[in-house]
């Protein structure tokens, strides 16, 4: 048996302390976002006022004893720190009230909101002329449909569901004739299970025109070389021209992969609303920056609450135990609102001096906005100039924006890794992938450029990249393969 020892160790261990852990949590949120915060932090803390709201001042009165007596005699307009003391001999019949019955109703007021994509579903249910074992059924099958329009599911495991949750036993027939009607609901190609079925669905309502009836031939026997964009086979199956099935193509093309989320509502339409965190304003040439303040009030400490604590403690050794117990919560608050201004002025302070640097770094393009005048830059090039943490600069370019003459833009925008030109000129990943995105743009649709010929086009320009570059980047900017950019 093994033999139990203590010893005595010594160890040397960093831990941010309240106060820099409050800051880094500052900087981390935007300003749209601070003045929630702030506003929080003033209900949990009455010490915070913002000037020009504060309450009217009790410093009039010299003994706080006596204000407190006196509050006590008034009608409750005022308070003092003794009311955040709790006082347990005070009867709950003071702290309660009992104007209300049993019988008394509490209801919340619901809000009127916009009818979702399933309840639209639902809608048309109630409207058909289903049975009610059927219409039971179609109603099972929507919650089944996901925000695309789509069932995912097979009926099969549909319908195994149904006898362990509703205990019903139905056939795969059946729900499949109810889906039948399902899929003649709007918007068109809803309870699709796949793509083409969706497709399929919609182009079968259109008006049938010679480009329709090619279109449907094609969706139902050579889809995966339509997808695969492989139309000389298609050409050469149904024996037409470019032209037909050119027609052919815009007819599908016109078409909504995602018919769920072609449902719209006004009433549900959300859009999201970008708060810049920085103002630059460029003055003949001269650039100014400013940190966008315009919602974010200015906090002070009510002196209030200072002359209380000041007062008891000047007399801490003839006030009463319960006056004590005051004295403690004021300097608590007092102390923590003291953090909290600072901690925002260091977070002013940080901002400031990172995006000064950040525009420093990058002044030719923050002149005019020409984005090919952008320097490789990385967080540690800040972090140097700033003598931050690189913590700390990631933290500051996240969520934030900064408005400037040529648009709203976000921090993480300015920064990238860089290469070098044939000329040994160092250049930035963001320039490489502009003008990748120019060749492709003016390249010929009918042939368009694989990988291996940009590599070529780029090496002319002095750019000497690796295919496999070429085709990260392009990913990036969201650009297919050549032979899916490929047009009739």
């Amino acid at each position: 048996m093994s033999s139990q020892k203590l010893s005595l160790q010594q160890k040397l261990l960093q831990k941010l302390s309240p106060q820099q852990i409050q800051v880094i949590k500052l900087l981390e949120i935007p300003t749209i976002q601070l003045e929630q915060r702030i506003k929080k932090e003033m209900e949990e803390n009455p010490v915070l006022e913002i000037p020009g709201e504060e309450s009217e001042d009790l410093s009039d009165n010299n003994d706080v004893d006596e204000q407190s007596s006196e509050t006590d005699k008034n009608d409750g307009d005022e308070f003092s720190v003794d009311d955040y003391i709790d006082n347990e001999d005070t009867p709950t019949y003071k702290t309660s009230s009992g104007n209300y019955s049993e019988d008394d109703k509490q209801q919340e007021i619901p809000f009127s909101t916009g009818t979702s994509f399933r309840e639209f579903l639902f809608e048309q249910v109630s409207l058909s002329s289903l049975g009610d074992r059927q219409k039971k059924l179609a109603e099972y099958l929507i919650g089944n449909i996901d925000d695309d329009g789509y069932i995912r599911r097979d009926l099969s495991s549909i319908s195994d569901d149904m006898i362990f949750h509703l205990n019903m036993e139905v056939k795969e027939e059946e729900l499949e004739e109810v889906l039948r009607v399902i899929q003649g609901f709007d918007p068109a190609g809803v309870g699709a299970r796949s793509l083409q079925e969706c497709l399929l669905i919609q182009i079968r309502r259109k008006k049938e025109t010679i480009s329709v009836l090619l279109a449907i031939k094609i969706l139902e026997n050579s889809f995966e070389d339509f997808t695969k964009k492989h139309y000389d086979k298609i050409l050469n199956k149904y024996e037409i021209t470019h032209t037909k099935l050119k027609s052919a193509i815009d007819e599908i093309i016109k078409l909504n992969p995602c018919p769920g989320g072609s449902y719209s509502n006004p009433m549900m339409k959300t859009n999201q609303v970008i708060f810049p965190d920085f103002i630059l304003e460029d003055n003949d040439g001269e650039l100014h920056l400013y940190l966008n303040q315009k919602n974010v009030p200015e906090l002070r400490m009510s002196k209030r609450y200072i002359d209380m604590m000041n007062t008891y403690s000047k007399n801490k050794n003839d006030i009463s135990t319960r006056q004590k117990e005051a004295l403690v919560f004021v300097k608590q608050k007092v102390d923590s609102a003291k953090w909290f201004i600072d901690a925002i002025r260091q977070r002013q302070e940080t901002l400031l001096k990172t995006m000064t640097e950040i525009i420093r770094f990058q002044k030719e393009y923050f002149q005019d906005g020409d984005e090919s005048k952008l320097k490789p830059m990385i967080l540690k090039d800040i972090a140097s100039r700033t003598d931050l943490d690189i913590s700390t600069i990631s933290r500051v370019s996240n969520s934030k924006y900064i408005q400037t003459n040529f648009g709203i833009f976000p921090l993480k925008y300015f920064f990238s890794e860089g290469m070098q030109k044939d000329s040994g000129e160092e250049v930035s990943t963001r320039e490489i992938k502009k003008i990748l995105q120019e060749c492709i743009d003016l390249e010929d649709k009918q042939k368009p450029m694989t990988d291996d010929k940009l590599v070529q086009v780029l090496k002319k320009k002095s750019y000497s990249i690796a295919r496999r570059t070429i085709a990260k980047y392009r990913e990036q900017l969201g650009i297919p393969v050549a032979r899916m950019r490929k047009k009739l």
